[in-house]
């Protein structure tokens, strides 16, 4: 980010650091359930905290919250990827997929909380 960051007004800057908590909210959930057995929730929530984070980043622009939703996008697009790449791992034995999404989906539960913990204190995310 630029040494020029952007002060938002009050409202606005609420109602982001409320749509960033909702996103965050929806990403623990889902995170969560790939990692706990028998607790999978929806994709679903998934897609509509990533949809939200999209049409919702344009109003951050160039404030510390614009790196909140840079982050939470990539975390998903990377997350999606390295499931779509490991998903082959499935048709050797169950155990190899299984390590693979298990690890993949620890990296995004810790993504998840480390982002969420830096927008409850107010702080930007690493770009």
């Amino acid at each position: 980010m630029a040494d020029d960051v952007v002060v938002l007004d009050g409202q606005t800057e609420s109602s982001l650091r409320t749509i960033g908590h909702v996103s965050y909210a929806l990403h623990a959930i889902v995170a969560v359930g790939a990692v706990l057995p028998g607790a999978q929730a929806s994709i679903a929530l998934l897609l509509v905290a990533f949809v939200l984070d999209l049409v919702k980043r344009g109003d951050a622009r160039g404030s510390w919250q614009e790196s909140h939703f840079r982050w939470r996008i990539r975390s998903v697009v990377f997350a999606a990827i390295a499931y779509a790449v490991t998903a082959p791992l499935w048709l050797l034995l169950v155990a190899p997929g299984w390590i693979a999404w298990g690890i993949i989906s620890l990296w995004f539960l810790y993504r998840v909380l480390r982002g969420w913990l830096a927008l409850n204190d107010r702080r930007p995310m690493p770009v």
